[in-house]
């Protein structure tokens, strides 16, 4: 997994506010958010507006999008923009779950590393290399597989306790480079513990970092858990936008021409995980002072 490559601010008001007045002059910033912003709201208000659930048999089938039918009717006449709002919050749903579960352990391990040093350095870089190593795809198969029933939860679960390593490797390469420095050895004279060192100190000078982190995680987790869906290992109930292809290429959508069933699911990933990827360079401008006169 490629790290990000961006400075490292310090959280003074005033730089602060010249972060914020970089931000609302991106347009890859504020691009990437507000498509976030809009189907994260659809995500959430859609399941509320509309009436029925993903699985009523709700009209004739195979009917193309019309004013009635938005996004048309599959093979069994269930209403495909139905399906697909409440596929949007379940993809929102693992995408938070498994990216802040990746998040808060590769912060964890990565924050105690790269501070500690030493032996416990020594073992936690083993740990994260050998969960690196492992496949993950691979052994996600296998306990999907294994499950009798897959939920969100325990899928984002999964997700989440394979996919820190990379980014436990980031932050612990950052905090080797904080800790040397005069704030953080008066901290550790004044008789500050090490928690509150790495909370107060550390944490906040790295804060646009571990937001950027989360955001690849977030976009990772969604792309892992739309592959376990297509091959038809996701939730054994409710609907995701990577079940809706599973389901539209079992049911041969695309021989049959209903390309209103396959196109809306496959928009829906891409434009989530392309607009956080493009959100993510467009903070990396505006943290980062080189890329920023460019």
């Amino acid at each position: 997994m490629t790290t990000i490559d961006t400075a490292l601010p310090q959280t003074p008001p005033t730089i602060r506010r010249e972060a914020l007045y970089f931000a609302l002059r991106n347009g890859k910033l504020l691009l990437g958010l507000g498509v976030i912003v809009v189907l994260l709201l659809t995500a959430i208000f859609g399941p509320i507006l509309v009436t029925g659930t993903p699985n009523d048999y709700i009209g004739p089938p195979m009917r193309p999008p019309s004013s009635k039918y938005w996004f048309g009717t599959n093979t069994f006449g269930q209403d495909i923009f139905i399906q697909f709002v409440y596929g949007l919050r379940t993809t929102f749903e693992v995408g938070v779950l498994g990216g802040g579960i990746a998040a808060i352990i590769g912060m964890l391990v990565g924050f105690v590393a790269g501070y500690r040093g030493g032996l416990i350095d020594e073992v936690l870089n083993m740990i994260t290399n050998i969960v690196l190593v492992i496949p993950t795809l691979a052994v996600l198969l296998i306990i999907n597989a294994y499950l009798g029933i897959r939920s969100v939860a325990v899928q984002g679960l999964f997700i989440g306790l394979t996919s820190w390593p990379w980014a436990a490797r980031a932050i612990r390469a950052q905090t080797f480079s904080l800790r040397t420095r005069e704030f953080v050895d008066l901290a550790r004279l004044s008789g500050v513990r090490t928690g509150k060192i790495i909370r107060r100190e550390i944490a906040p000078n790295m804060s646009s970092y571990l937001f950027m982190t989360f955001i690849l995680l977030f976009g990772g987790s969604i792309l892992i858990a739309s592959s376990l869906d297509f091959i038809g290992l996701g939730p054994t109930e409710g609907v995701s936008l990577g079940l809706m292809l599973q389901n539209a290429h079992q049911w041969s959508a695309l021989h049959l021409g209903l390309w209103w069933w396959f196109v809306p699911p496959g928009a829906g990933i891409t434009a989530i995980v392309g607009a956080l990827y493009v959100a993510n360079v467009g903070l990396d401008e505006v943290f980062n002072p080189k890329l920023r006169e460019t």
